[in-house]
């Protein structure tokens, strides 16, 4: 598909992967939303991005994304590219006391059932357009767990089985709406800094990667060590694990 002229709602826009894809897409001429929780941390990346338009927006709180998806249809009725980026992180092991379950219900909110959520809101207005696409943000553990970010690592094992099935069902049905799944390794962002961000690769690679992607339809699209993992998971699952858990036990996955 095409990578200009689109209109573009980017989820967690406000930094990290989703700024760098609203950077790379402004820059192609496209018309880019940007939302998150943080109104300050929002306008200061539009600042950054002239054009860009920044709305704040929970997309866990069923009100907040009404009043986003009213917007969309009143302001935005061309929206043509929905980036679900928003996601939640605890990182932590298994243990007694962990609290487990209130992490996970966190993470599998903001990363698995409020993209369900706001996915089916926008797909009326997606597949209106001509060319639409629908791209979710997953994760190199969606396939290789990791056993620091365990109840995340589910949480994007449940949104890699969503974004497959959504494809498979708005091809026969929606052919116009396209579903995209990008699959970073480890990333340099605020967001995976207490699992060793520092060691990842940088917003702009992930974002470049995407555009490349969207242009070749590629649906999904494994950036950088998610290549290497990938094919090794397929060819052997224990070492790929091995190799996840021995290669990111003090760091982690994006």
């Amino acid at each position: 598909m095409k990578t200009i002229n689109h209109t573009a709602l980017i989820t967690g826009g406000g930094s990290g992967i989703g700024l760098a894809i609203a950077r790379v897409l402004s820059q192609q001429g496209n018309r880019v939303i940007i939302t998150g929780r943080n109104e300050a941390r929002l306008q200061q990346a539009a600042a950054e991005l002239p054009g860009v338009t920044p709305i704040a927006c929970d997309v866990n709180d069923a009100a907040s994304v009404r009043r986003l998806v009213e917007r969309i249809e009143a302001e935005f009725g061309e929206l043509s590219l929905l980036v679900n980026n928003a996601g939640h992180a605890a990182a932590y092991e298994l243990l007694p006391g962990a609290g487990a379950h209130a992490m996970a219900e966190a993470e599998m909110q903001t990363n698995y059932l409020a993209v369900v959520r706001l996915t089916e809101a926008l797909l009326p207005v997606l597949q209106r357009q001509p060319e639409a696409a629908v791209v979710n943000v997953s994760s190199i553990v969606a396939f290789v767990p990791s056993a620091i970010v365990p109840t995340y690592t589910a949480s994007k094992a449940a949104l890699h089985s969503y974004t497959q099935s959504l494809r498979h069902t708005l091809s026969q049905h929606l052919p116009g709406v396209k579903v995209f799944e990008l699959m970073p390794p480890l990333v340099d962002t605020e967001f995976s800094a207490v699992i060793g961000g520092a060691n990842g690769i940088a917003p702009r690679q992930v974002a470049e990667a995407l555009l490349t992607a969207l242009e070749q339809d590629v649906f999904e699209i494994h950036v950088g060590q998610t290549a290497d993992l990938y094919r090794l998971a397929l060819a052997n699952p224990a070492q790929a694990f091995a190799v996840m858990n021995s290669r990111f036990q003090a760091a982690g996955a994006h």
